[in-house]
């Protein structure tokens, strides 16, 4: 039987795909586990407090620009930086995406320059269309979900050390009381 986890992830960016934010469920089974993302498109019009909010409700982000607009590209640096003032000290698990790549004749952010963005930001990059499919776009949520279940692995495994350590440190305190 398929263990099940829920995920929040959250996309930001002013890509043209979403004219209204919108939150959506989808249920697939990545690597043998039942997953159930919760999916919030911002669709780039949130103010600063409501951008806020969906920062600190997301586990995963993917962070979009539009390939034809050089401004929605360099939106997205100040948007990481955000979040990572949002969300320390926790590092931030996101995707790079430049979409609407069945508009190549009208590029103006070249696919050198996502993926030199995605090497400063330490994220996976991809370009696809949210139009027309091209590019693989499940494969983009599936590869955010099982980064934000391997940080939960990593923090769930800190997290019992420390307190084991806090364990041993009371019983260590008792029994020093005890014997003196």
């Amino acid at each position: 039987m398929a263990k099940s986890a829920e995920v929040k992830l959250a996309i930001f960016g002013r890509a043209g795909v979403g004219k209204s934010e919108s939150t959506y469920r989808h249920q697939a089974t990545i690597d043998d586990e039942v997953v159930t993302m919760e999916i919030l498109d911002t669709a780039g019009q949130e103010d600063t407090i409501q951008r806020e909010g969906h920062m600190r409700w997301g586990e995963g982000f993917v962070l979009v620009y539009d390939i034809t607009d050089r401004g929605s590209f360099e939106e997205v640096l100040p948007l990481k930086n955000i979040l990572d003032e949002i969300k320390k000290p926790k590092n931030v698990t996101l995707i790079l995406v430049g979409n609407k790549a069945d508009l190549d004749h009208s590029r103006q952010v070249s696919t050198e320059e996502g993926e030199k963005l995605a090497t400063e930001l330490a994220c996976a990059f991809y370009e696809c269309s949210a139009c027309t499919g091209e590019g693989n776009i499940t494969e983009i949520f599936y590869e955010l979900c099982r980064e934000v279940r391997r940080r939960r692995m990593v923090q769930g495994k800190t997290r019992r050390r420390s307190s084991t350590t806090h364990v041993k440190q009371a019983i260590n305190k008792m029994l020093t009381k005890i014997s003196s």
